[in-house]
């Protein structure tokens, strides 16, 4: 009944999606737990450049089954548009199945969600604006629709949508001046959902108890990061749902006993995007350069990422929060030709040693990075697919990441390929 979680260990765009698209080969099933529309994985193959938000990244792989489990809220029209886009590109679509028990990203959320941003000013989050935060409010608030809800559009789902429509646009109108929604549209819009997604909509908790059962591999596939978890990450600057390990069995109705292994994916230095604390940013010619190198530009947003250098600090809370058995290390290749890579392996706050990760955000902005600095490597990694194939100063790198985080890396990625990976030990 093996089931492995794969949770991105810093603030999301760590490359879970080749890591993901990689580890699939060696699974059954391939599940989403978390989040919606406002992650994004990257997958590059021989089919070609892809980008996923709400599709599974085991797609690719003929023998995978693809599950957008209960965790998530989804936006239809995403998710029809994502499909159409992998029909047309010759990828098989068949086994994508969508819990009835995931919640809908509905037209009045996405309203809300930018009339809410905009309001906040200067105090800005930093949302992507698609309507993810809202759904889960209503969801939590018990006026969500969810997926299952579309197959009882008259009798069950209408009278409801008519009191929410009604309850929205007493906000929309009163609160923020903007123009009601039409209820009439709204449904109609229910009902082309569920024409196009009736076939998928089921009880997918049920598939993928039946599929530990019989012993099958399930592959969790973690969306944006742990230290955006909406406990454990940096409050308020966080997403709305939990990307961390504690998430991945409520996401999608299988037991906690079935996971028994949990990958951390760590990028080689640390990015960001949006607001909120991150001690070891950079702004200057170093974090250009890394930025133009990786092309470090959101797959949801194509906003600027923000970038820093590894803060270990984190990568320790990362590693207690979600006791990670294997790890990842990705964009190691970026690094090539620095003449030197720092660490961020503590704090200092008003003259004193902080040797945690702070709770407090405004703590957390004050914390000053302390730095290790090692020698940088000239030979390339780029392509590397053998541990021999890394520069000794890499290696060393690699190893003081190890030390600092508390646990080994058996994957070291080296390009944006699915074929450019190192592989030192079976994670699944």
């Amino acid at each position: 009944m093996p089931a492995y979680a794969l949770i991105g260990a810093q603030w999301g765009d760590e490359g879970k999606g080749k890591v993901v698209d990689y580890l699939a080969a060696q699974a059954q099933w391939v599940v989403r737990y978390a989040g919606g529309n406002n992650a994004g994985h990257t997958v590059i193959n021989e089919d070609g450049t892809f980008s996923l938000h709400l599709v599974p990244s085991g797609v690719f792989q003929p023998q995978v089954s693809c599950v957008i489990g209960n965790g998530v809220v989804v936006d239809p029209d995403v998710l029809l548009g994502e499909i159409t886009d992998l029909q047309s590109r010759g990828v098989d679509t068949s086994r994508i199945f969508l819990s009835d028990r995931a919640h809908l990203i509905m037209p009045y959320h996405i309203r809300l969600d930018a009339l809410e941003e905009a309001a906040r000013g200067r105090e800005a989050l930093g949302t992507t604006g698609k309507g993810v935060g809202p759904a889960y409010v209503d969801k939590a608030a018990r006026m969500g629709i969810r997926a299952g809800d579309l197959a009882d559009l008259e009798e069950g789902l209408l009278p409801r949508l008519k009191q929410i429509v009604e309850a929205k646009n007493r906000v929309l109108t009163k609160v923020y001046e903007d123009a009601p929604l039409s209820l009439d549209d709204v449904f109609d819009r229910c009902v082309q959902w569920w024409g196009k997604l009736k076939g998928i909509i089921g009880p997918t908790d049920l598939l993928l108890q039946d599929a530990l059962d019989r012993g099958e591999t399930v592959l969790l596939e973690g969306a944006q990061g742990t230290l955006l978890d909406l406990d454990h990450g940096t409050y308020p600057y966080v997403t709305s749902s939990s990307s961390s390990a504690g998430g991945a069995s409520a996401g999608l109705g299988i037991r906690p006993q079935a996971i028994i292994g949990v990958i951390g994916v760590f990028k080689a230095y640390c990015t960001r995007v949006g607001s909120g604390p991150m001690p070891t940013e950079m702004q200057d010619e170093t974090a250009d350069k890394l930025r133009e190198r990786a092309w470090e530009y959101g797959t949801t947003t194509g906003r600027a990422r923000r970038i820093g250098w590894f803060d270990a600090v984190a990568g320790r809370y990362s590693q207690r929060i979600n006791g990670f058995t294997s790890l990842v290390l990705t964009r190691l290749d970026v690094l090539d030709g620095f003449p030197s890579v720092k660490i961020c392996v503590g704090y200092r706050v008003d003259g004193k040693a902080v040797d945690h990760f702070p709770g407090s955000t405004g703590l957390l902005e004050r914390c000053q990075p302390v730095y290790e600095e090692m020698p940088g490597w000239d030979r390339p990694t780029a392509g590397a697919t053998e541990m021999a194939q890394l520069p000794k100063e890499a290696v060393a790198y690699v190893k003081r990441l190890e030390d600092l985080i508390g646990c080994s890396f058996h994957l070291i990625s080296t390009g944006p390929h699915r074929d450019e990976t190192v592989a030192l030990q079976r994670m699944i």
